[in-house]
């Protein structure tokens, strides 16, 4: 059956016929579109087809892996078009989280999984794509956005502002994560989170914002718990500027390729 266009669509990668037969018995009642794929390069064709709002995958397969997956879809934004990363693993160790640092993943499903877990996780997904409110696009651009328009995202300034809205709608989430952490005082959770957003600022070509996440990112590492509870404000008080930050809507012009 053909599912209506319109439905979120939720993209499974899983070398595991039966694992993927499982999800889409789980999922089957849910209002989305489950494409399930068997390998990476299924998961980037369906990509380019038509963007996912969530993208679950497995980390060992043959061939090209989930790491691999996650780490071009974090570097490139055209192909992930915002979709959170969820990564469903057997024995998620603490080596195989230092691996995930970095990697901007949304939230970790232990095989097996509970269906509730799993209906849980898409439902989640769900009610963010939906909460999140697109942020204004002004007219111009920093000297920093414009030169990663150029750099990184080839002068497509459609593509660079859609990847820089969602990102500044994440980042009440990303505050709230942050503080999360400092209270139960999980020192490796704030360096993960610092890690991403330090790549995130970079990508938007914002060199504040990168230089705060990195200085938390440090302190984290460190294991200094003073020093991330000094750091840690002046990035979460930035991000709150930015998530909130007006502006007319309208995209700039397309830069020259």
């Amino acid at each position: 059956m053909t599912l209506p266009a319109h439905r979120p669509r939720v993209l499974l990668v899983d070398d595991d016929a039966s694992i993927r037969r499982l999800v889409a018995s789980a999922l089957e009642d849910m209002a989305i579109e489950l494409l399930t794929c068997a390998s990476v390069d299924e998961a980037c064709a369906a990509l380019r087809e038509r963007p996912a709002v969530l993208v679950i995958t497995d980390l060992m397969m043959p061939g090209v892996t989930g790491y691999e997956l996650l780490a071009m879809l974090v570097g490139q934004p055209g192909l992930r078009h915002g979709a959170r990363l969820v990564v469903f693993s057997a024995g998620l160790t603490a080596t195989t989280r230092a691996r995930l640092a970095g990697l901007d993943v949304w939230r970790e499903l232990d095989k097996p999984v509970s269906m509730s877990a799993l209906e849980a996780c898409v439902s989640d997904a769900l009610a963010l794509a939906a909460a999140t409110v697109p942020a204004a696009r002004p007219t111009t651009l920093s000297p920093g956005e414009q030169r990663s328009l150029t750099e990184r995202f080839g002068g497509d300034a459609a593509l660079f502002i859609d990847f820089r809205d969602h990102a500044h709608g994440h980042f009440v989430e990303d505050i709230e994560t942050g503080n999360r952490a400092i209270a139960a005082g999980d020192l490796p959770a704030l360096h993960r989170l610092a890690h991403s957003l330090q790549g995130v600022m970079t990508l938007l070509g914002d060199e504040p914002g990168a230089a705060l996440a990195r200085a938390v990112q440090v302190t984290a590492a460190a294991g200094d718990r003073s020093a991330s509870l000094a750091t840690w404000p002046a990035l979460a008080a930035f991000l709150q500027a930015q998530a909130a930050a007006p502006g007319p809507a309208e995209a700039p012009p397309q830069s020259p390729r």
